[in-house]
C-alpha cells in the first residue's frame, strides 16, 4: 500500500513538473523573437531539460553526499552559533564538552539523506530550466542572472518537502543527546506540523541563497575561460574559485534568514517568527541577527562549494556528458 501511494504520488509530482515546464515553455514561445522557431520540438526540449536536470541533479547529490561526510562538524558549529549566539571557539569547546568529537556528529544519518536530496532538486532546478532556456532564440541570450530565477523559486519549493528531515537533523545539531526527547514533546504539545517549523524560512532562505550562489556561479562559468580539457589542475582550480565566490556572495545575503529558520526550529517552544527575531535582537542585538555565526559559515560554506562545484562539474562531465 505505501509502495502504491508512494508510486502514485511520484507520478502526480513529475506530472506537475511536466505540466510547469509546458506552461514556461509555451511563454517563451509567444514572445516577441519567437517569430524564428526553435530548432526542435517542445516535447524534445523537455525531454532534454529533464535528461540534463536528472544527471546535473545526481551529480551534486553524490557531491553533496562526499560534502556530508567531511564537513558535518563543521555544520554542526554554524547551527549551534545560529541558536545560541557564541563565537566559533566557544562553540567549538562547548561542543567538545558535551561529547567529544561524536557530538560533532549528531545528526549525521538525516544529514546525509537531507543534504543530497537537497542539493538534488538546486542542481537539477538549475541544470534544467538552463537547459530549457537556452533551448529557446527569445530566451537563450538572456543574463544567467535572470535565468537562474525561476530554478531557484523551485529549489525553494523543494525543501519545503524535506522540511522533517532537515527539523531532526539540526535539532540533534544544536541539543545533542536530549534533542529527540525534546522534539517527541514538542511534537506532542503542538502537533506534528511542528516538524515543518521554519519552513517559510527555510524557502525564503533557499531562494536567497540559491539564487545568489547559482547566479554567481552561472556568471562566472560563462565568463571567466575555460581550460583545455587536458588542463585538469586548472579546470579544478578554476571551479574552486567559482564555488567559493559563490558560496560567501549566498551566505552573506541569507544568513539572516537561517538564524531565525535555525533558532526556531530548535526551540524547544512553539515560536512565531515575530518572536524568534525579537529574542534574537534581545540577546544579541540587530549585529546577532545578521552576523550570528556568519564568519564560521562563510568557512564552512567556502570549503563546501570549493568541494561541491569541483566535485558536481567532475561528475557531472564523467558520467553524465552524453546527455546534453
Amino acid at each position: 500500500v505505501h509502495s502504491a501511494e508512494r508510486q502514485r504520488r511520484s507520478y502526480l509530482l513529475e506530472s506537475v513538473c511536466r505540466r510547469a515546464l509546458l506552461l514556461l515553455s509555451a511563454t517563451m514561445s509567444q514572445s516577441k523573437d519567437a517569430g524564428a522557431a526553435p530548432p526542435l520540438s517542445t516535447q524534445d526540449i523537455l525531454n532534454k531539460a529533464i535528461k540534463r536536470a536528472s544527471g546535473g541533479g545526481a551529480a551534486g547529490a553524490a557531491a553533496m553526499f562526499i560534502n556530508v561526510g567531511t564537513l558535518m562538524w563543521l555544520r554542526t558549529t554554524v547551527n549551534y552559533q545560529y541558536r545560541y549566539g557564541t563565537g566559533t571557539v566557544t562553540a567549538l569547546k562547548k561542543l567538545y564538552a558535551e561529547g567529544g568529537i561524536p557530538r560533532f556528529y549528531r545528526g549525521v544519518l538525516p544529514a546525509l539523506v537531507q543534504g543530497p536530496l537537497s542539493r538534488f532538486g538546486d542542481t537539477a532546478a538549475n541544470t534544467g530550466v538552463m537547459v530549457l532556456m537556452d533551448s529557446y532564440d527569445s530566451t537563450k541570450d538572456l543574463p544567467a542572472v535572470v535565468k537562474t530565477g525561476g530554478a531557484s523559486l523551485a529549489a525553494a519549493c523543494w525543501r519545503i518537502f524535506l522540511m522533517p528531515i532537515d527539523t531532526v537533523k539540526t535539532t540533534l545539531q544544536v541539543e545533542g543527546r536530549q534533542a529527540l526527547s525534546q522534539l517527541f514533546k514538542k511534537v506532542g504539545n503542538h502537533g506534528p506540523h511542528v516538524l515543518y517549523a521554519g519552513a517559510l524560512a527555510a524557502a525564503s532562505a533557499t531562494f536567497v541563497g540559491h539564487y545568489p550562489w547559482f547566479a554567481t556561479y552561472n556568471t562566472l562559468q560563462e565568463t571567466i575561460p575555460k581550460p583545455q580539457d587536458h588542463e585538469t589542475l586548472k579546470k579544478f582550480g578554476r571551479n574552486a574559485m567559482i564555488g567559493f565566490c559563490s558560496s560567501v556572495v549566498s551566505d552573506t545575503c541569507s544568513n539572516s534568514i537561517r538564524v531565525v529558520k535555525v533558532y526556531k526550529q530548535s526551540n524547544a517552544e512553539a515560536l512565531s517568527y515575530p518572536e524568534v527575531v525579537r529574542r534574537v535582537i534581545k540577546e544579541d542585538g540587530v549585529m546577532g541577527l545578521f552576523g550570528r555565526g556568519l564568519q564560521t559559515k562563510i568557512l564552512s560554506n567556502g570549503l563546501q562549494g570549493i568541494m561541491f562545484s569541483v566535485l558536481w562539474k567532475y561528475i557531472d562531465d564523467k558520467f553524465f556528458k552524453s546527455k546534453k
